[in-house]
């Protein structure tokens, strides 16, 4: 069976705060569904042999997330 992504299945809440000012962070989902028109459509696990991360073998799931406040984006990686 494969792991899924507590954020993503709505299971929890991202939460972080924002590395340069200090800041709530916005989750604006999976860093993979940025990439072009059709990368939200793909299997997942697909995606992630495709991205450049080390997630697939790690049961992670990287997340885009932003700051309201300075605009800072970042990537946070969610266990799943």
């Amino acid at each position: 069976m494969g792991s899924i992504c507590p954020v993503c299945n709505g299971l929890e809440k991202l939460e972080s705060i924002c590395s340069k000012c200090g800041n709530q962070v916005e989750d604006k989902g999976r860093v993979m569904d940025y990439y072009d028109d059709y990368s939200a459509y793909m299997p997942i696990d697909q995606m992630k042999l495709e991205d450049g991360y080390q997630d697939l073998s790690a049961h992670l799931c990287p997340h885009l997330v932003q700051c309201q406040q300075c605009g800072q984006e970042e990537v946070l990686f969610i266990k799943e």
